[in-house]
């Protein structure tokens, strides 16, 4: 009982971690994004960062991860909630995009920060490659489903057209909320569904 108290309180500490990292992150921006910054956002000593993690890359890259994870627990949870017609489930992961909690400033922020490292750090731009891979392996499934006569080539195309409205909307609604509405993305988004799954 006593080691499972331990482990809990390790992880408990060390998610607080990352989360100060995020905050930092999307508020200061990598460069000001230090042992200290971090530490004194998640109210602990630098020790205790560098018993967790080899150093600020190290536990920037476990946020990464983290945040990464969050956006994809999101957009499986909305798949599921949308329940087993194709159509229904490719709408609802487009349209999670629109909605809390992936539709947020502060997610931008910490996105704009983790690009930033891509060109730099090796083990950034991997974890970055595999996060987005990921997503779009998904969607071309999803795609795949609801036009179940597309060949492949066509399945990856549509998937990359449609990455790229909701990448576009996304990042721009995040910018300025006030050049257009949710709503009006998620319209947006299923006119061009509808006409990815007409098109060949």
């Amino acid at each position: 009982m006593r080691a499972k108290f331990v482990r809990e309180s390790a992880d408990v500490r060390r998610q607080a971690l990352i989360d100060a990292t995020a905050k930092c992150l999307a508020e200061k921006g990598v460069a000001a994004t230090s042992v200290r910054a971090i530490c004194a956002a998640a109210g602990v000593s630098s020790g205790l960062l560098t018993h967790y993690f080899e150093g600020v890359d190290a536990l920037i890259l476990a946020t990464y991860r983290d945040v990464g994870q969050r956006v994809s627990q999101a957009m499986d949870a909305a798949i599921v909630a949308a329940g087993d017609d194709p159509q229904d489930r490719l709408r609802a992961f487009l349209q999670a995009n629109f909605r809390a909690p992936v539709l947020d400033a502060d997610l931008l922020a910490t996105w704009i920060a983790f690009w930033s490292l891509i060109k730099s750090n090796a083990d950034v731009a991997a974890a970055h490659a595999e996060i987005y891979a990921a997503s779009r392996t998904q969607l071309e499934g999803l795609v795949a489903a609801a036009g179940p006569g597309f060949s492949p080539a066509q399945v990856r195309l549509k998937a990359i057209g449609l990455t790229a409205l909701v990448d576009g909307l996304w990042l721009e609604y995040c910018l300025d909320p006030t050049s257009f509405s949710a709503a009006e993305a998620q319209q947006l988004v299923e006119r061009a569904m509808g006409h990815a799954l007409r098109d060949q």
